[in-house]
């Protein structure tokens, strides 16, 4: 390495081992990350990687949990630029853009309509708990210190009750006493462009001022031909600020705010399938899109809709943060406040509508709103008892309205020029004795309420022996009413339209409920140091979600709680003086009334139907699974890292009906295998200028998005069991495996003060879908992202 370092140039063979592989989140080191001991024989170290996965800061290589950990610097490294985006860096998490969309680790996570359902993995910034339906919990990944991905069961320290585990995000905290700032831009094809900056500002000697602000966002692969418009655009921008005021040493207090925007034009797009089967639209419709210029197939991602749609997300809100010193404890109070407005503009018709017409007009308004309240004390480390006790009280009220309209494939919704005079309302409801339409919208109101307490002790009888007993006791609350009521078509089509409701309410009666519970939760890990490096454990642990109201097809349909027992054995070890990391763990979880989605029909009224979501409760499911992880330094320059899981998540019993049965399925997003191996190289090509490279290549297996059994046939008829149910075929679902390489090379200042480079996400241009759907007439859909193209740019940042 000298020779190198004095030649100031790469070797081929280090080219090809920087290339070869790429830097995954386990050896990604957060800002505030304890730097390696120097060696005595001056031989390079891991860095250490500190996390809070307890609530405090410790090395993650201390922590009796699966944690994947993935610096800021990493995430820029990456090239992504959404939270969704983790996925593809963080082997175990997945995320569905179906079905409500949500998170979904090792396998399991509720995704569903519903607003009452709880979320299986909850995003938490700077300790807030992000809950709201629609609402990622961060957009924009700017100024971010790291993120911590928590396998399995998250109920005793971390807000709500998490049964598949917890996304951690830690943003930059102001500095005292020092200017600084960074300023990013990047811009590649299709229009992808990233633009930010990062300011921190002193005021006085105890307070200073953090503000970062961005703009990014890409346009799609696919058009709206009739409309020449972009498919697939995506723009988000905001602004985030943290003021920090420390007047004593025992006194902290960060006050933050942010306001972010996201817009994108993604809709549904039509595949197709084998003719005569309700996998196609009719003939006619199929020669009418091909005419307009757009050809059904899997990897279609073009649409000849009359109408544009558009999913646009405003949040705002703030937290105050107050921790102060007792002695040698620590109280610490966290209050926050969120606002989420999310708006669905997302017609399905897929041609012109004076030539055909499902659903015309499919437009959604969300509003959520949630007050959260935590307060915990801390005692000191490193004594015989350690304890962390706290409660916990989280309020969230969201209220949706929904119209759906269209002639449903009957008539073109224009004959004429002018629009047709009776179209069916999904979202309509007839009154059940008198018959009469309640409305052409629906609407719904829902509060979910949580109060708790926590805590947790652990004992270190020995220096080589800890055992960690923590407890949860939690009340919900949750209530849902339905209700009905007219928009003037006016306003939209610019004449009167009559309605037909394509459902009857609920009786009086049955539009309003609550679902109430409490459950004490408990999570036991006992560690054994093997030696000053090597550390194995075990964590047995409980967790709960509460039960919801939801509404079906109009149905009142309320469910109940879901539970988990779950298991994890572990070694976390350094071995070669820091030189070498290797994590390995064993995990299975077995749940009770996992709360579920499928898609069930629903009557449209006219004499069909349309696959809707519907949530309730599988009696039993099981993830089980290893997971491994290693990262080595061979040399100053060099880092090699590499995940893989293993996942086996099936519904061990889930009888949804009389005549569907699911039992030995597995879960809908869930693939068997993920894994990433990566490099990050860095060496002086001059006295002033470094040259570093970054690899990453990730994997996954293959997914279905409809729960099923997967029969290798889309056509082939759902499996006869002997209890007289059938097995639905869900191969019209089925997503192939497939890998995805991004990588960088950059020209850099020797002090990181100014750098330019090229970048490059799914560089070997692998396709991918990300969802699929049987819509009624309009046959199969499927769903794309902007990840599923090859996306070449170029870079620069500066820091001062």
């Amino acid at each position: 390495m000298t020779s190198l370092r004095r030649r100031g140039v790469l070797t081929p063979a280090l080219l090809l081992a920087a290339t070869a592989l790429s830097a995954v989140p386990m050896i990604a080191h957060a800002d505030d990350a304890a730097p390696a001991a120097p060696q005595a024989d001056g031989q390079p170290a891991l860095d250490q990687i500190v996390v809070t996965a307890e609530r405090r800061q410790e090395k993650m290589q201390n922590v009796p949990i699966s944690i994947l950990s993935l610096s800021g610097e990493a995430l820029q490294n990456s090239g992504y630029q959404s939270l969704t985006d983790l996925q593809y860096t963080t082997p175990g998490l997945t995320y569905d853009p179906t079905q409500g969309a949500a998170f979904q680790i090792r396998g399991v996570g509720s995704t569903s309509f519903d607003f009452s359902n709880a979320k299986s993995v909850n995003v938490v910034v700077d300790d807030v708990v992000m809950d709201a339906q629609r609402d990622l919990g961060i957009t924009g990944l700017t100024d971010i210190e790291r993120v911590d991905v928590l396998m399995g069961p998250q109920g005793t320290l971390f807000g709500k009750n998490s049964t598949s585990g917890v996304i951690a995000i830690t943003t930059v905290k102001p500095k005292l006493n020092e200017f600084s700032g960074k300023v990013y831009a990047s811009y590649g094809e299709r229009n992808d462009r990233t633009i930010n900056g990062t300011v921190n500002i002193p005021l006085g000697h105890t307070a200073a001022l953090r503000l970062s602000a961005f703009d990014v966002g890409q346009d799609g692969k696919g058009r709206y031909v009739t409309l020449n418009r972009n498919l697939g655009r995506v723009d988000e921008f905001g602004v985030r600020g943290r003021l920090l005021w420390q007047p004593v040493d025992d006194l902290e207090v960060i006050l933050a705010g942010e306001y972010t925007h996201h817009y994108d034009t993604s809709v549904r797009t039509a595949v197709g399938g084998p003719a005569g089967t309700s996998f196609a639209p009719t003939a006619a419709v199929t020669a009418a899109e091909i005419a307009h210029g757009v050809t059904p197939g899997p990897q279609n991602v073009d649409t000849a809709d009359g109408f544009l749609g558009s999913i646009n997300t405003t949040n705002k809100g703030g937290s105050l943060h107050v921790a102060y010193k007792l002695g040698n404890h620590t109280l610490t109070s966290i209050t926050a406040y969120r606002e989420t407005k999310y708006g669905n503009d997302t017609p399905a018709d897929l041609l012109p509508n004076d030539v055909y017409s499902y659903l015309a007009y499919n437009s959604g308004r969300l509003k959520t709103d949630k007050f959260s309240e935590e307060i915990h004390l801390a005692s000191p480390t490193g004594g015989f008892v350690e304890y962390l006790v706290g409660a916990f009280y989280n309020r969230l009220h969201a209220d949706q309205t929904q119209a759906q309209w269209g002639p449903l494939g009957t008539s073109p919704l224009i004959v004429n020029g002018s629009v047709i005079s009776t179209l069916y309302a999904n979202t309509g409801a007839n009154d059940p004795v008198t018959g009469q339409l309640l409305g052409n919208t629906v609407e719904f109101n829902a509060h979910n309420e949580t109060v708790a307490g926590f805590g947790q002790l652990k004992f270190n009888p020995t220096p080589r022996f800890s055992l960690t007993l923590g407890g949860r006791y939690n009340y919900d609350r949750n209530d849902q009413r339905i209700s009905y009521f007219n928009i003037d078509p006016v306003s939209i089509f610019g004449q009167s339209v009559n309605f037909i409701a394509t459902g009857t309410a609920p009786t009086a009666d049955y539009r309003y409920g609550v679902k109430s519970s409490s459950r004490f939760t408990y999570r036991v890990a006992p560690t054994y140091q093997l030696s000053k490096d090597v550390m194995l454990y075990a964590t047995y642990s409980t967790g709960y979600k509460p039960g919801g109201i939801a509404f079906v097809g109009n149905k009142y349909d309320p469910y109940n709680p879901e539970s988990v027992k779950s298991w994890e054995i572990g070694e976390k070890g350094e071995f070669f003086n820091h030189r070498l990391r290797v994590n390995v763990d064993l995990f299975s979880s077995s749940y009770t009334n996992f709360q579920a989605t499928i898609l069930t029909p629903v009557s449209t009224g006219v004499g069909a139907s349309i696959l809707a979501s519907a949530i309730g409760n599988a009696p039993g499911l099981r993830s089980r699974g290893v997971e491994a992880q290693i990262a080595v330094k061979p040399t100053r320059n060099l880092s090699l890292t590499g995940a893989v899981t293993y996942t086996d998540a099936k519904f061990t019993n889930y009888v949804a009906s009389s005549t569907a049965n699911y039992t030995g399925t597995r879960l809908t997003n869930a693939p068997q295998w993920m894994a990433t191996v990566g490099a990050d190289y860095k060496a002086p090509l001059t006295h002033k200028i470094d040259l570093k490279a970054h690899l990453e290549y990730s994997y996954r297996s293959d997914i279905q998005t409809v729960t099923g059994a997967m029969l290798g046939n889309i056509t082939a008829p759902a499996v006869k069991n002997a209890d007289g149910t059938s097995t639905p075929n869900a191969s019209y679902s089925y997503v192939p495996g497939y890998g995805l390489v991004n990588g960088r090379i950059t020209l850099a200042k020797s002090d990181d003060g100014i750098e330019v480079g090229v970048y490059a996400r799914n560089l070997l241009n692998q396709y991918f879908s990300t969802g699929w759907q049987i819509y009624g007439s309009l046959g199969l859909l499927h769903y794309t992202s902007p990840d599923a193209y090859r996306t070449v740019g170029v870079f620069a940042q500066m820091k001062f």
